[in-house]
């Protein structure tokens, strides 16, 4: 027995140390790398498609944002001069459709609806779109699928990676006290 008791008193000095943390395996699969890869050969494809309805389409001059879309006024409001801010309540419409003119999402299908200014979920492309506008205008936006829905689609009727084309109309811009006093 005292040999057990002996042995039991070195098994819990000397099995008992303290908790070793586990080490995070270390691989480089280039995953990341592969990613961004395939990123950028897909915005250059969606980019040379732009360029290619833009080089197509005579009736109309397109503009370039700095958030990477094209567009061009269908009507234009030189009276105003206000564009949205953020927290402004805007009133809107739009419509959706592929780069080959397909209806995706009709503007009766999505309806007027209310916007507050960064302040609600939209679209990338759609919510600085947005900010371009004054009232009653009309503009076409050309978007790459990563300023579109992305690489998960809508889950509904756009898939993945896929570039819309969408005609936004501003009806209404209901300015903040904050916008006010700027």
């Amino acid at each position: 027995m005292k040999q057990f008791s002996i042995f039991l008193t070195a098994l819990l000095l000397f099995g008992c140390g303290s908790p070793e943390p586990r080490r995070p395996v270390q691989t480089k699969s280039g995953h990341i790398n592969s990613s961004i890869e395939r990123s950028k050969k897909l915005l250059a494809l969606e980019e040379s498609m732009i360029n290619e309805i833009i080089k197509r389409d005579s009736l109309h001059k397109y503009n370039h944002s700095n958030t990477g879309t094209w567009y061009y006024y269908e009507q234009k409001n030189d009276q105003a001069d206000y564009t949205p801010q953020p927290d402004d309540l805007v009133t809107m419409t739009y419509n959706v459709m592929g780069f080959n003119n397909d209806t995706i999402y009709t503007q009766e299908e999505i309806g007027v609806f209310n916007y507050k200014v960064d302040k609600q979920e939209l679209f990338p492309g759609l919510r600085n779109s947005i900010k371009l506008l004054k009232e009653n205008e009309t503009a076409t936006f050309l978007f790459p699928s990563s300023l579109a829905y992305g690489y998960h689609g809508d889950e509904r009727k756009i898939g993945v990676n896929v570039p819309i084309k969408a005609t936004v109309t501003l009806l209404k811009i209901q300015k903040q006290q904050d916008s006010i006093q700027n």
